[in-house]
């Protein structure tokens, strides 16, 4: 079953945010950890539903970055300046991201582009959440254990969607926190967003099948649970495998041109899709990221 209002999702689990981003609150006994940045413009809506669900900001010790997309890590950095202490965990590959100023000026004006799209500009006045140099942290890689103290986030790396993704998985309550490492569960669809490598993306969907999943807690359209929540992964990798043969099919059809593969793409898709949440011109960038690796496959 999907959900996406924010709310509590089982004991010591909540979902904070909107429907097309949200953020996760995982209580233990050694405190809390925020899981996803999400975009930044969600963040007045996580203040004031923390307040509401009785959920205390300060509680909060480590704050976990799945990937570096600007849509995925738009509140860290006000947690970060307003509470110092909190850990903040991305993978190398990630911290090496958030190490370039050009990525860092791309980030936050993807950001502002989100925010004025999704008509939450005026909202957003008076918090910084801007990314500078100042957001610094610790490395998490494979193998990796956060431990919250009755609970724990077991890290795996899972690149396909990015070079820099990582997947948290806690056993206690079957929760798996992929990002966009797996479908994204858009109206009754499961979009495989397979950026920058589709063979890596189903090479990490397959990392993910041994786990026994009651809970999907998708960083974008809220989470899963119950039977559709142990078939996620797979009918990623079934959705995963039809999207790569139709993006070699597309790219067949303009004769391996990958701007206008991905121009065509593009409105295709948001005729049939009109409310997903990235703004058009951001999204033909994703298009093309996938055409030029289903371009050299095909080579």
């Amino acid at each position: 079953m999907r959900f996406r209002k924010a709310g509590k999702i089982v004991d010591n689990l909540w979902y904070l945010g909107r429907g097309e981003s949200g953020t996760y609150y995982l209580k233990g006994k050694n405190g809390a950890i925020m899981i996803n940045g999400g975009l930044s413009y969600i963040l007045p809506d996580v203040l004031k539903q923390m307040k509401e669900l009785g959920l205390d900001p300060a509680k909060v010790t480590k704050f976990l970055i799945l990937h570096s997309h600007f849509d995925h890590v738009g509140i860290v950095p006000y947690f970060k300046r307003t509470y110092p202490e909190i850990e903040v965990l991305a993978s190398a590959a990630a911290w090496n991201i958030f190490a370039m100023p050009k990525y860092i000026t791309v980030m936050n004006s993807f950001s502002q582009l989100s925010a004025k799209q999704a008509g939450a500009e005026e909202a957003l006045k008076g918090y910084d959440t801007d990314w500078r140099d100042d957001v610094t942290g610790t490395t998490v890689s494979e193998g990796s254990r956060i431990d919250l103290g009755g609970f724990t986030l077991n890290i795996l790396e899972t690149p396909g969607h990015t070079n820099c993704s990582v997947t948290a998985y806690e056993p206690n309550l079957k929760a798996l926190f992929p990002s966009d490492a797996a479908g994204i569960p858009y109206r009754d669809l499961l979009f495989p967003s397979m950026n920058t490598n589709a063979v890596q993306f189903l090479e990490s969907l397959e990392k993910m099948k041994p786990l026994s999943v009651s809970i999907f807690c998708a960083d974008h359209y809220g989470y899963i649970t119950g039977d559709e929540a142990a078939t996620v992964v797979d009918k990623s990798i079934e959705e995963g495998r039809k999207w790569k043969v139709y993006l070699e099919d597309y790219f067949r059809k303009y004769n391996g041109d990958i701007d206008a593969s991905a121009k065509a793409l593009n409105e295709f898709f948001y005729k049939e899709f009109p409310g997903y949440f990235i703004a058009p011109d951001i999204l033909e960038g994703v298009f093309k990221q996938m055409f030029k690796f289903i371009g050299k496959t095909m080579q």
